[in-house]
């Protein structure tokens, strides 16, 4: 399997995106045109060798979007257009759909063609021996164009379970007519490793051409498979950011690279690059609208977090001993999270990142001892909620910057069925001295203080438009009480590169939902207002 290989050998394993056309068919995305040029913008500067950014021939947006990414300048990608092989009965230079091919002017064009039998004659009705005269012709037509030309050879794996001898027939005619590189794709994705790993060696073994690797996750092994088929002889590897894709998606660059790039030494994207991967990832799932999968190995939010007390105090002894990488390499960060398991040390350590210069046995580390084990006792959970853990810190420290003061708010919330709103709120705050009152409307109380709110504040501060928010719970402490039980409820935000979480507590949903709501904005406005760092003991009678 993949190893740390020799760190004077490095394999050049050639990266093909495809989140612009795999990954927009995923379920729940819609990538708009100005998205689709921002994502090549990204995927460019990473240093992404091939960018497959769309059927030309598909649909109207692909059209514009070919139109207009001709005026960017890329510095290390080249852009693939992507489409069929011609129709059965039809000659290559005939058919509109590989017209459309040469008319989105990119130097690459990556054609799929049928492998598998049953596709041939069961699936576009023709005979084995047609869908070979496609793929020949196809690919001699492009090629006559100047065209560097991908093959994926689609359904590859059961192609070739099925019958090998047309699967390998179907590569001979496209390596042939003179593709450029051909693609073993697994496009049901039901492929094992271990015949990924026979399969590719054999293909390898017969090709003198670059062979790449194309996986789908349906059985869950696409990043397995592709990290296989290096293993096997494989060149290049296509994939999606975040695993975007049809169905249960297709393999995760974000994973095969640094698994390449940090544990084989493979050569993926530029070394001084690698530590953006966490950015990119969390750039495109903001562009998708989806919430990030913040448990995904490397770019997650949890791939580095840490919360059993004994991994805890591991950890602070040597981080190889719960982690098999540094976080940072990928641009990541390691956390500790604030739980009843996490011991006396760690919520110390916390405190320390505030305040560096208590110990121990300082006054203020007891006091926010027994302050976090009161509103513990409360029913506050700051696991996934440290922000509102660090910021009550700073308050009880006196440290904590001011950003604004809120003087008033009220919220009504009333039923009409032919409104689209049933909630509004009205907010007066100050900012160094100065006096903002708003009003908005929203679905429900929450979000009509959220849109008053933040109305006021970008008066002050437009930056805010930065931000938002992409998760609220609310969990019930104490059901014996029904309606007049305590809440707890659980804000996530996102100012689209980082990810913090705030919590409050109270028997008033709305009071609850208010407090994490502050501390969330609060927190984002420290970040981007920060102050140099706390290196002067506070007064203890700072803590009130």
């Amino acid at each position: 399997m993949v190893g740390n290989g020799d760190s004077k050998l490095r394999k050049k394993v050639v990266i093909y995106d495809s989140t612009l056309r795999d990954g927009a068919q995923a379920e729940g995305i819609s990538f708009t045109v100005n998205d689709k040029l921002k994502i090549v913008q990204r995927l460019d500067e990473f240093g992404i060798d091939y960018i497959e950014a769309g059927n030309p021939g598909s649909n109207p947006k692909d059209l514009e979007f070919f139109e207009k990414v001709g005026g960017l300048r890329l510095k290390t990608a080249r852009l693939a257009a992507f489409g069929s092989t011609c129709r059965a009965g039809m000659a290559a230079e005939q058919d509109g759909n590989l017209q459309a091919l040469l008319k989105a002017n990119t130097s690459v064009v990556t054609v799929f063609g049928k492998s598998w039998d049953f596709h041939v004659t069961d699936i576009i009705r023709t005979t084995l021996e047609e869908n070979l005269r496609m793929i020949r012709d196809t690919l001699c037509f492009l090629k006559g164009q100047g065209k560097e030309v991908i093959f994926d050879a689609e359904h590859f794996f059961d192609g070739y379970r099925a019958n090998p001898d047309y699967a390998m027939q179907c590569l001979k005619a496209a390596a042939g007519a003179g593709a450029d590189c051909l693609v073993l794709c697994d496009t049901n994705g039901g492929t094992f490793p271990s015949d990924v790993y026979r399969i590719v060696s054999e293909v390898v073994r017969q090709f003198s051409i670059p062979i790449g690797i194309h996986c789908h996750n349906d059985s869950g092994m696409a990043v397995a498979n592709s990290l296989i088929a290096v293993e096997s002889g494989a060149v290049q590897v296509q994939g999606t950011v975040n695993g975007y894709g049809e169905r249960c998606g297709n393999a995760n660059l974000c994973t095969i690279i640094p698994n390449l790039q940090l544990k084989w030494n493979a050569s993926c994207v530029p070394e001084n690059q690698i530590k953006n991967l966490s950015a990119l990832s969390r750039y495109v799932s903001e562009l998708a609208n989806l919430a990030h999968n913040e448990r995904d190995p490397y770019v997650g939010h949890c791939a580095f977090a840490h919360k059993g007390g004994m991994h805890i105090d591991a950890i602070h002894k040597n981080p190889l001993s719960f982690e098999h990488i540094r976080p940072e390499l990928v641009g990541n960060e390691r956390r500790i999270l604030m739980s009843e398991v996490s011991g006396r040390s760690t919520i110390l350590k916390r405190i320390q990142e505030v305040a560096p210069w208590v110990d121990k046995n300082s006054y203020e580390t007891q006091y926010l001892m027994n302050e976090l084990k009161r509103l513990e006792h409360e029913g506050y959970q700051f696991e996934g909620a440290e922000t509102s853990f660090e910021l009550m810190v700073r308050r009880a420290l006196g440290k904590n910057d001011r950003f604004f003061h809120v003087k008033d708010f009220r919220v009504l919330c009333e039923e009409h069925w032919q409104d689209d709103y049933s909630a509004s709120a009205i907010i007066k705050l100050q900012v160094d001295g100065v006096e903002e009152v708003s009003a908005a409307e929203g679905d429900g109380p929450v979000n009509a203080l959220d849109k008053a709110l933040r109305k006021a504040l970008t008066v002050f501060y437009p930056e805010l438009d930065r931000m938002r928010l992409t998760d609220y719970k609310v969990r019930v402490l104490d059901t014996g009480k029904a309606t007049a039980a305590k809440v707890r409820v659980h804000i996530e935000s996102t100012d689209g590169e980082r990810v913090w979480g705030t919590v409050g507590v109270s028997t008033n949903i709305i009071e609850a939902s208010w407090a994490a709501l502050v501390d969330s904005i609060e927190y984002f406005l420290y970040l981007h207002h920060r102050g140099p760092a706390l290196k002067t003991k506070c007064k203890s009678d700072s803590m009130g």
